[in-house]
């Protein structure tokens, strides 16, 4: 049975080609009119792929490589090997992904799974919803009344789009997912199984009577160019919005309390975890599994290293990490420090020589 790629194959490009895409220099001009056929990494190239070289961690797979060319910076270009043919590059890996983005141009943005070009006819759409010309809509999608949906949106299977919901243009909607009290920008990407716009985690704890529900009454705003990884959870707001900012870029299963504002073009990596009401400024990086919580401040430009447990406002330009996160600098001696103890407990177990 023959191998799926699932995505078309790139066209055949020669080096000046690529040269010229990229702005690489070619630094063997005659091999111009050689071919590339596809990209590859270092340790799986053949002669007609292009790779790139960026880290030294992977000098041995670079000597090894049988790739037809290497994006290489000039301070490796000695280390390629004499038949890889050289463009010097000086953003190897971004001068890849530009290339990678016009051989691939068709994985940027997810389209129907089942090519439909129109509204699948097992879909259910309420008549009162508004969708523009050019709206894609898989089989088994449930649209409610009232809702808008722009030009050049994609909605996946069996996703469920509830009342008075507005999507913009060239967004995408993944399959499964369940989208309520929500407004929506344009070129907007939400991955499958995402839930946006339920209930906040609001309670009145351990009263007489139990944990009284607190209405959840706000809604969920996201911007323009903001895309959402799978899984991912995005409450709605209690008495105010819960917001995305412009170009935030949100990985897998990360979980948004209520209230939480999330400024323009920030990145969150899989399996953060926000508690509401919390205020992220513009231009914020959180590592993998970043616990934050409520009621913080974020400031704009603050990176917070993976697996940190934050519970202090972090100012602008932060540079925080650990459990509980403080600055680098401190918890790297913090470390330091313990692991010092640690030795000399070690190699003077009994505390000989002390009174």
């Amino acid at each position: 049975m023959a191998q799926p790629t699932f995505f078309e194959q790139p066209p055949v490009s020669t080096l000046a080609d690529i040269a010229a895409l990229t702005g690489a220099v070619l630094v063997d001009a005659s091999r111009g009119s050689q071919q590339v056929k596809g990209l590859a990494s270092l340790d799986e190239a053949g002669p007609q792929h292009l790779t790139f070289f960026d880290n030294l961690k992977y000098a041995d797979q670079l000597a090894a490589t049988k790739a037809g060319a290497c994006l290489v910076g000039a301070r490796f270009e000695a280390s390629v090997p004499a038949h890889v043919a050289v463009l010097r590059a000086k953003q190897p890996f971004r001068d890849f992904v530009k290339v990678a983005r016009e051989f691939h141009n068709d994985a940027l943005r997810p389209q129907s799974w089942f090519g439909i070009s129109g509204i699948a006819p097992s879909a259910i759409i309420d008549p009162s919803a508004r969708l523009e010309d050019g709206v894609i809509v898989d089989p088994l999608v449930v649209i409610g009344p009232n809702v808008e949906i722009g030009t050049g949106t994609v909605i996946g299977a069996g996703a469920v789009i509830g009342a008075d919901v507005r999507i913009g243009r060239d967004c995408n909607v993944g399959a499964h997912c369940a989208i309520q009290c929500a407004l929506i920008g344009n070129n907007v990407l939400i991955h499958p199984g995402c839930g946006i716009g339920q209930d906040g985690y609001g309670f009145v704890f351990f009263g007489v009577d139990g944990h009284l529900k607190v209405p959840q009454t706000g809604r969920v705003l996201i911007q323009d160019n903001v895309e959402v990884g799978a899984g991912t959870t995005i409450d709605r707001g209690s008495l105010r919005d819960t917001v995305i900012g412009e170009g935030t870029k949100i990985d897998n299963q990360v979980q948004i309390g209520h209230n939480v504002t999330i400024g323009r073009h920030c990145l969150l990596a899989a399996q953060i975890g926000l508690a509401g009401s919390l205020t992220i400024g513009d231009n914020v990086a959180l590592g993998a599994k970043v616990g934050i919580n409520n009621h913080l401040h974020i400031g704009d430009g603050a990176q917070v290293t993976a697996m940190s447990a934050v519970k202090d406002d972090i100012p602008a330009n932060g540079r925080w990490g650990g459990h509980f996160a403080k600055p680098t600098k401190q918890w790297f001696r913090e470390i330091i420090a313990v692991e010092r103890l640690v030795r000399d407990n070690a190699a003077n177990p009994k505390g000989e020589g002390q009174e």
